[in-house]
C-alpha cells in the first residue's frame, strides 16, 4: 500500500488534472511536502484521504476497491478463521491485530472500512479502542462492530453509545457475521 504520492498520482487517483492537484496544494488546501532541493511535491496518504473526504471524492480509485477490515482478537484462532474468510471472499483487504495498542497503530496505518473487535482484549477493553477512534476527527468514518461472548446487555448499550454499529455475540455463524459487516457498510 502506497504511502506517499506524487501531483500526477494524486491527480490520477482524485480523477482531476494535475494542475488542480498542485494548486490546491501551493494554496494549502492539500497538505504535503516538498522534497528539499526541488520542485517536486510529495502528498501523505493521510493528507490525500482528508483531502478526498472533505471535497467529497470518492475514495474508490485510492486503493484496490477492496473494503479494508481490521480484525482485532487476542484469540488466535479466531483471528485465523475471520481472516481466512474474509481474505477468500475477495472483496476484503484484511489486517489483524491481538490488542488495543496494536489496533491503534493499524487504524492509523491500514486506514481501514470496518474494525471486527473483540470487548476483551489483554490490555484494554473495546469500549475504551471504540470511544478512541470514534472521537478522532480522521477515523469517524470507520465502521466498527464488537465481537464478543462476555458481554451483557448493558453493556453492550453502552458500546452502541460509544460509537460502535453493531454487536455480534460469540460463538457466531460466518455466514450471518460475513452479512453484517456488509450490511454495515452498504454493500452488496
Amino acid at each position: 500500500m502506497k504511502d506517499l504520492f506524487t501531483t500526477g498520482e494524486a491527480a490520477e487517483i482524485c480523477k482531476v488534472s494535475q494542475q488542480t492537484i498542485i494548486r490546491c496544494f501551493d494554496s494549502g488546501r492539500l497538505e504535503g511536502f516538498r522534497i528539499p532541493g526541488s520542485k517536486f511535491r510529495r502528498i501523505p496518504r493521510q493528507s490525500l484521504v482528508n483531502f478526498m473526504k472533505s471535497n467529497k471524492i470518492p475514495l474508490d480509485n485510492l486503493d484496490s476497491g477492496r473494503k479494508k477490515i481490521l480484525i482485532v482478537d487476542d484469540d488466535a484462532e479466531i483471528v485465523d478463521l475471520i481472516s481466512e474468510i474474509f481474505s477468500r471472499d475477495g472483496r476484503f483487504e484484511v489486517e489483524t491485530a491481538s490488542s488495543g495498542y496494536d489496533a491503534g497503530i493499524l487504524t492509523q496505518r491500514f486506514s481501514p472500512d470496518i474494525i471486527l473487535l473483540d470487548y476483551m482484549l489483554p490490555d484494554v477493553n473495546g469500549n475504551i479502542v471504540c470511544q478512541t477512534i470514534k472521537q478522532n476527527p480522521d477515523y469517524q468514518d470507520i465502521k466498527i462492530i464488537i465481537v464478543s461472548g462476555v458481554v451483557k446487555q448493558d453493556e453492550i448499550d453502552h458500546l452502541l453509545k460509544c460509537g460502535a454499529e453493531d454487536f455480534i455475540r460469540k460463538p457466531f455463524n460466518i455466514d450471518q457475521l460475513v452479512q453484517r459487516v456488509c450490511s454495515v457498510l452498504q454493500m452488496k
